[in-house]
């Protein structure tokens, strides 16, 4: 009797086959110990690992932490130079 090979779901990640492992933390371009510890918090749809990939991709490229420092420093340089410390001394 002929047994149809079980198919497994192709939108699910299984991290016990290497080959799958592989294959999605080079297209992703993640180490294994990251992508184990997002499928711990997602779970193991690909989509959903995909989608959180793209999504922390785009909070650290939409917001330099160096740009954001040296704009509050030029502001404070500025608000000092217009606004000197000097104060009339009261008595």
């Amino acid at each position: 009797m002929r047994r149809p090979k079980i198919q497994p779901s192709r939108n699910k990640l299984d991290m016990a086959d290497q080959a799958q492992v592989r294959v999605v933390t080079k297209r992703l371009k993640m180490s294994p110990g990251e992508l184990a510890e997002m499928v711990e918090r997602i779970g193991n749809s690909i989509a959903a690992i995909t989608k959180e990939v793209a999504l922390q991709r785009a909070a650290k490229a939409s917001a330099p932490e160096g740009a954001v420092i040296a704009s509050v420093t030029v502001t404070e340089t500025k608000a000092e130079v217009i606004m000197p410390d000097e104060t009339p001394a009261a008595t």
